[in-house]
């Protein structure tokens, strides 16, 4: 299942745009943000620099669309991009992938990961450590509504996490999606 559809349904965000976050967090604006609630879909998808503040340095190649995901919540907000590829949601060969900035004010290091209050994508699974170039990263298998492939999370600074959902297909150039993201 798509997360587009999903975080839609979760949505409730005030009109006005967000504003620079004294952490440096990237946050969506207004229009990011209704584009969101309305679920709008980018055909051809969005490129490198499709959220805000951050870039995806490797973004392999094959999507056909993608779409903006906003959700604000209990203090936090959660900003990402999800591009996908034309294919039916239970083909296995799907390729998805889900780049989300976190602005959570209590995010300051791995272990804090397992309980962030995120509405979608959290890490309640088994997870695994890992070092990814620089930064050591919190892993797990993702399967259910999010998909099929492979969860990753790190905190980037005291407040900022990002996480990145990649399809079966895209585990291969996981560590090389999350090299190349630059906030």
């Amino acid at each position: 299942m798509s997360v587009l559809p999903l975080a839609a349904a979760l949505i409730a965000l005030p009109a006005q745009a967000a504003q620079q976050r004294p952490d440096g967090c990237p946050t969506p604006t207004s229009a990011e943000a209704k584009r969101s609630t309305d679920a709008k879909t980018d055909t051809p998808p969005r490129g490198a620099d499709a959220i805000k503040g951050v870039r995806v340095g490797h973004l392999p190649k094959g999507f056909t669309s993608g779409g903006v995901v906003v959700n604000k919540h209990d203090g936090i907000t959660e900003y990402g991009y999800q591009w996908s590829d034309n294919r039916d949601e239970v083909d296995p060969k799907r390729r998805s992938l889900w780049v989300r900035v976190v602005c959570w004010p209590k995010a300051n290091g791995l272990s804090r990961l397992k309980k962030a209050p995120f509405e979608l994508g959290t890490f309640s699974g088994e997870t695994r450590t890992v070092r990814i170039g620089t930064r050591r990263v919190l892993t797990q298998d993702a399967d259910g509504a999010l998909g099929h492939g492979r969860y990753a999370g790190w905190v980037e600074r005291k407040g900022v996490v990002v996480t990145v959902l990649a399809s079966t297909p895209l585990v291969p150039d996981l560590a090389k999606i999350i090299n190349g993201i630059k906030l």
